[in-house]
C-alpha cells in the first residue's frame, strides 16, 4: 500500500482548511498528502458563523456580513452593535468548491474513501473525526435549520437575531436564531442546548413551522435549504496515539459553551503550518484554561438552572459590546472577563465553584 508524509482523517471543515493552509503556504510541494473522507461529492450541507475577530482564507465564501444582533425574551430586547467585528456566516457550498478547486492542482494530494486503502505507520497523521460513542445523554447543543424565500420583502438584512428565547422551554434551554441574507430571505433555526434524547429533537419541523408562521407571522414562503446539527458541548475520547494529532472538534476546538469552532480551527491550522516540522512536540493553546474553567463553570449551572439561563444569557448581553464578543471569541482581556462576570447571577456560579 502507497505510503504518504501526512494524513488528514476526514474531509470536513477542519481537515479541508488544514489541508488548504499547508497547501497555499507550498507546505505540500515536496510533500504527499492522503484525505480520507467517505463522501463522494460535496455539496452545501451547512453554514458557520462566528464574529470576525481576526482575518481568514474564506473571506469570498460568506455568504453575508451584519454588524447589527438582537437578543431578546419574552417582552424586552436588547440591541448590540458588532462593527469592529462583523458576524460572518460561511456558504459550506462556496467553502468546499474553492477548498477542492486548490488541492485537485496538486498532484501530492490524493483523496480515498478509507483508511485501510493506504500504510499510516510512518505517517504524520491528523484526526478530525471524533469519538462520541454513548454520549446521547451529555449535553449538546443540537438545531434544525431552513433557509426560507418568501413572497413579499420582510427581513431586516442589516440586523441579525443570535437568540430569540420567546418560545417553549420545554425543561431545557430553548431559542431561535435568524439569519437575513436579504430582505426576502433568511436562515432560520431552532436551538437547544439539552441531550439527544430530548423530546425535541423529534419535532424540529413543527418547532419551526410553527415559529415562522405564528412568531415572524410568514405566511408564504418556500423552504429552499434545510440543514441540522449536534455540536458537542463536551469534549470527545479519542485515544491519543503517538503519530497522531486530534484537529477540528475531535482536537477540542469547540468552545463548550457557544459552540463556535470555525475560527478556532483556522487558527489551530496555521498553528500546525507554522510549526509542521516540531508538531508532535508542541500543543497549540487556541481555547486557553481561562475559558475552559469559566465554561465548566458556566456548563454546571446550566444544567442545574435551565430555567433561569434566558435571563442568564440576556444578562450576560448587558456587558459592552466589545466585551461580549471577545469573550465568545477566546480574545478577552482580564478587564473583559471582569465585566462579563459582574453580570452573572453570582451565587448561582459561585455554588458550582464546589
Amino acid at each position: 500500500m502507497k505510503e504518504f508524509d501526512y494524513i488528514i482523517i476526514g474531509g470536513g471543515c477542519s481537515g479541508l482548511s488544514l489541508a488548504y493552509e499547508l497547501e497555499i503556504t507550498n507546505k505540500l510541494n515536496e510533500k504527499t498528502l492522503a484525505i480520507i473522507e467517505p463522501r463522494d461529492k460535496y455539496q452545501k450541507d451547512k453554514t458557520w458563523s462566528f464574529w470576525k475577530v481576526f482575518d481568514h482564507n474564506f473571506e469570498d465564501c460568506v455568504k453575508k456580513s451584519w454588524n447589527h444582533f438582537s437578543i431578546n425574551l419574552p417582552k424586552k430586547t436588547k440591541y448590540h452593535d458588532c462593527t469592529f467585528a462583523p458576524y460572518q456566516t460561511i456558504d459550506s457550498g462556496l467553502f468546499y468548491e474553492k477548498i477542492l478547486g486548490t488541492l485537485k492542482k496538486n498532484k501530492n494530494i490524493q483523496f480515498f474513501n478509507n483508511i485501510n486503502e493506504i500504510e499510516t505507520k510512518n505517517s504524520t497523521i491528523f484526526n478530525s473525526v471524533p469519538d462520541f460513542e454513548n454520549t446521547k445523554e451529555k449535553l449538546w447543543q443540537h438545531f434544525s435549520g431552513v433557509e426560507i424565500k418568501t413572497e413579499k420583502d420582510f427581513f431586516d438584512e442589516e440586523i441579525f437575531n443570535l437568540m430569540d428565547f420567546d418560545c417553549e422551554q420545554d425543561d431545557s434551554v430553548h431559542f431561535f436564531y435568524t439569519l437575513p441574507f436579504s430582505k426576502k430571505n433568511a436562515l432560520v433555526e431552532s436551538t437547544w442546548l439539552s441531550n439527544l434524547n430530548h423530546r425535541s429533537v423529534d419535532s424540529y419541523k413543527t418547532q419551526l413551522k410553527d415559529y415562522i408562521e405564528n412568531r415572524l407571522n410568514i405566511k408564504r414562503y418556500k423552504v429552499i435549504f434545510k440543514e441540522e446539527g449536534a455540536i458537542p458541548l463536551f469534549h470527545a475520547n479519542n485515544v491519543k496515539r503517538l503519530n497522531q494529532i486530534d484537529i477540528g472538534t475531535a482536537g477540542g476546538l469547540t468552545r463548550l459553551s457557544t459552540g463556535y469552532t470555525f475560527l478556532n480551527i483556522q487558527e489551530h491550522s496555521k498553528f500546525i503550518r507554522k510549526n509542521l516540522n516540531n508538531i508532535h512536540k508542541l500543543k497549540a493553546n487556541i481555547i486557553s484554561n481561562k475559558y475552559q474553567f469559566l465554561d465548566k463553570i458556566f456548563l454546571k449551572v446550566l444544567s442545574n438552572n435551565p430555567q433561569k439561563m434566558p435571563e442568564v444569557f440576556y444578562r450576560m448581553f448587558s456587558a459592552r459590546n466589545s466585551s461580549i464578543i471577545n469573550f465568545l471569541s477566546n480574545k478577552s482581556n482580564i478587564i473583559e472577563d471582569i465585566q462579563i462576570i459582574s453580570k452573572m447571577p453570582k451565587w448561582m456560579f459561585v455554588k458550582e465553584l464546589f
